[in-house]
């Protein structure tokens, strides 16, 4: 491998490790600074990284878990593939670029290769992002951030699905990938180290994120900078179109539902669409019930 050993992590305390993290940007970070990921913004990524905003000390239950059954899931792996592997205890780090740092799960062993494997789990809802052709794109780019720090040229996922469903991809280097993620790892860490803020986006991490911040109001007045005349705009334009098309959905739905009448399937050339009558209790206890239709998603 041509990765630098940074830090020994075997029997690291958690809080130690986010330390270490705030040092440099780490692959489940590269989907993020990308804003290839649903879960958290470049400008929470930023924000973490410059200490403005501290992690918290405590793990979620899902990264709890996912860290207790990650030896599960890599030993499902090494039997259903053959495949030597073996953990990986330390935070590496790419030799030309330092702030690009990995953290390992397992090296795997293959006709004199090495390669990188990558444990995950998710909730059962989430197994057609695990089709046979795809994976969430923020976890393509973090394996692909640990093959750009390692200078490996091939991975594997292996993801447990709902505690019962396991599948696994192989993952080949993509160089092309690769320098487009370097060039904005390079950027964003720029502005990490000149405490610029990357511009505020509309993720719903994002929004998220600004509550926690600002979740009171101090009673102050401020005078807004002279964009904020291009996000109001901005703000109107798009709540207009939101109404047109939350109208235009509404009529279609409409309209495939008295094409339906009551029956409780209907196709639509290969798709399918379904009626679900749902009881709902008043605040009389008299039960009423609505119809709901599940429309197939657009391909």
């Amino acid at each position: 491998m041509q990765a630098v050993s940074l830090v020994s992590t075997d029997n690291m305390a958690y809080s130690e490790w986010l330390m270490w993290r705030k040092k440099g940007i780490g692959g489940s970070d590269a989907g993020s600074v990308a804003g290839f990921s649903k879960y958290r913004s470049p400008i929470a990524v930023w924000l973490e990284k410059t200490g403005k905003v501290e992690p918290t000390q405590e793990e979620s239950q899902a990264a709890r878990f996912g860290r207790k059954l990650e030896p599960i899931v890599a030993e499902e792996f090494a039997e259903r593939t053959g495949l030597k592997i073996e953990p990986v205890h330390e935070l590496l780090q790419h030799p030309n670029y330092p702030f690009m740092l990995a953290n390992l799960d397992r090296l795997i062993h293959m006709d004199g290769m090495h390669g990188v494997l990558e444990c995950k789990t998710a909730d059962k809802y989430l197994a057609a992002e695990w089709d046979e052709d795809n994976i969430p794109d923020h976890y393509y780019l973090q394996v692909q951030h640990y093959l750009a720090v390692t200078g490996l040229q091939f991975a594997y996922i292996a993801v447990l699905i709902g505690g019962n469903d396991f599948r696994h991809k192989r993952i080949d280097r993509n160089d092309e990938v690769i320098a487009h993620l370097i060039t904005i790892e390079t950027d964003f860490w720029r502005l990490v180290e000149q405490d610029i803020p990357p511009a505020v986006d509309g993720a719903e991490s994002t929004t998220e994120l600004l509550k926690q911040m600002y979740p009171v109001s101090n009673g102050q007045e401020i005078i807004l900078p002279d964009e904020a005349e291009e996000w109001l705009r901005q703000y109107h334009e798009a709540s207009a179109k939101i109404k047109e098309f939350e109208m235009l959905k509404a009529e279609a739905h409409n309209k495939i539902m008295y094409a339906m009448k009551d029956n409780a399937i209907g196709w639509i050339g290969d798709k399918k669409v379904t009626r679900s009558v749902i009881p709902e209790k008043t605040m009389s206890f008299v039960k009423k019930a609505h119809t709901r239709l599940y429309i197939p998603k657009a391909t």
